[in-house]
């Protein structure tokens, strides 16, 4: 594929500047390296950006996407591109000395994290004063360090959270758009039954059985089949060398390799990679000016450019978008934006916990990283719960069995701008997550006492807790559907401006989120390109 090779090319030239037409990206520029005009930008390369990308290009729009990570494309000194969960070095952390692992302990000491040298590595934990956020830093976002799970929501949440928007059309057609170009998948049942790879999935599903609870198998875009080679040594190992948080060095299926190798195979595409937005304004003729910042992978400034576009998609992320357009208006650059802007956010309902199994059940020295099962409680009338059964491949025997719930936590936080630091603030209490911690104790209360077994108190910190309340994987909201923007993504206040990621969900969808994400992009795209968009 032209675009893949593209990907390759720029990597092995160490460029930040990927194209599959370099003719026609540089006639992009104007007059000078620091200063150009494009008819359409899109902020970011996650999956709300990776859409609008792949169908701006598709549409015959010369369209520049703006990255603030880089391209995991290059072999470290190890061979890989990617670092292991189990001995990470500075490729997995975005500037950080010491590595933040969701799981920060074990028996209560720091056996995950390890002090590494500030690097613009793959994944960042953004903290806040009470609560971190786990975001996807370099080309393809959050697709390069996510478990895979691409979950559909069930139809009549999405129909609760989402009403403004037409069910029929986003069943039948966005939805299925998005699984097909993601190259979503399904585990092959038999294999999942009979591997050593996912005994402690079986060994949940079967605990959830004893409590009555169902469990579900979930698609996702790893290659099945090429994790099946690596089981039998034909291929090698990433998903079951317990790679996912840092990223895939095999078998996943991210952004870069389905979107965006699809985007920059239309010729009209162009990547630059390195390049974080830092202010966004409206010129007198109605096109947007951007400050962008490029700096190398050690965090070194090496220049500040001017970009003006007559289309902006922010496809940075609940984050990242959000920061954007509340910095826009407070500092009078964009006046006329919503106050809307920077509400309804919710971390997805998140909360994770683990359970100590007996010791004549074991769940395997040899874990898969990626997920295959869930326990379905939706229906739950009390408390809804969507619990992802999640690995913890140590290397060793654990004994525990981890989870990743997803609840129907109500509780909505605002950001705010800070002026001091130039930053959004996030206004979100420990306190709001009870709800979320709630829903997750009733369901494996239930696990629990149908199985005489007991949580884990050792592996979320020094602190004595069985529930993790205090990070998400999910960010949702900022810039609410219908509140902050009309009803596809278009920012109030603004002709030409748009918002096309998980900002746009107002703090919860039930599942895994990115599928939903990249419907979305799809409807909304498809409907502004008609309207609004003029190849260029």
């Amino acid at each position: 594929m032209l675009g893949l090779a593209a990907l390759g090319a720029a990597a092995i030239a160490g460029h930040t500047t990927i194209t599959a037409a370099p003719q026609a990206a540089a006639a992009t520029a104007s007059s000078g390296s620091d200063s150009m005009f494009v008819p359409a930008v899109v902020v970011g390369t996650g999956y709300g950006a990776a859409v609008s990308a792949l169908r701006l290009g598709e549409a015959g729009v010369q369209t520049l996407m703006l990255e603030m990570g880089q391209l995991w494309n290059q072999r470290g000194s190890d061979g890989n591109i990617f670092c292991g969960m189990l001995n990470p070095d500075k490729r997995s952390s975005w500037f950080k000395s010491r590595t933040e692992a969701p799981l920060g302990s074990f028996l209560w000491l720091d056996l995950a994290n390890r002090d590494i040298t500030p690097y613009a590595g793959v994944l960042d934990r953004v903290n806040f004063d009470q609560m971190s956020v786990y975001v996807g830093r370099g080309v393809g976002g959050g697709s390069l360090v996510n478990g895979g799970m691409a979950v559909t929501p069930r139809r009549s949440y999405f129909e609760e959270v989402l009403p403004q928007v037409n069910a029929d059309e986003m069943y039948r057609t966005y939805f299925p758009r998005a699984n097909s170009t993601l190259r979503v998948s399904n585990i092959d049942q038999t294999w999942f039954e009979q591997t050593e790879w996912y005994q402690y999935s079986r060994v949940s599903r079967q605990q959830a059985d004893n409590a009555g609870l169902s469990t579900t198998f979930v698609p996702n875009v790893y290659d099945w089949d090429y994790m099946r080679r690596e089981a039998d040594g034909s291929a090698p190992k990433s998903g079951l060398a317990g790679e996912v948080i840092y990223g895939n060095n095999h078998g996943k299926v991210s952004l870069d390799k389905s979107y965006l190798a699809a985007a920059l195979g239309t010729g009209k595409v162009t990547i630059q990679t390195l390049h974080q937005v830092k202010t966004v304004s409206q010129q007198s003729d109605g096109t947007y000016l951007l400050t962008v910042e490029q700096r190398d992978t050690d965090g070194k400034l090496l220049a500040t450019k001017k970009v003006s576009c007559r289309h902006l998609f922010l496809g940075a992320g609940s984050l990242g978008s959000t920061e954007l357009l509340l910095r826009a208006r407070e500092t009078g650059t964009l006046p006329n934006l919503s106050s809307e802007i920077g509400g309804g956010w919710g971390p997805n309902g998140n909360v994770m916990t683990a359970r100590a199994n007996h010791l004549w059940n074991p769940t395997g020295t040899n874990q898969s990283s990626i997920p295959a099962l869930g326990i379905d409680d939706w229906d739950n009338p009390t408390h809804p719960v969507f619990a992802e059964i999640a690995p913890m491949p140590a290397g060793l025997e654990t004994w525990v069995s981890l989870y990743l719930a997803i609840t129907k936590n109500p509780e909505r936080g605002t950001f705010v701008y800070n002026a001091a630091k130039d930053r959004a603030d996030l206004r979100w209490t420990r306190d709001q997550n009870a709800p979320a911690v709630e829903a997750a104790k009733s369901l494996f209360d239930r696990v629990n006492s149908a199985n005489t077994t007991i949580y884990r108190y050792d592996l979320f910190g020094k602190q004595i807790k069985a529930f993790a309340d205090d990070f998400c994987y999910h960010p949702l909201g900022g810039c609410v559907l219908g509140k902050a923007t009309d009803n596809f993504g278009r920012v109030s206040g603004y002709k030409n401006l748009y918002v096309t990621d998980g900002s746009l969900i107002p703090g919860s969808i039930g599942v895994n989120p990115f599928v939903t994400i990249t419907a979305m992009a799809e409807r909304n795209v498809e409907r502004i390109i008609k309207e609004d968009v003029k190849a260029s």
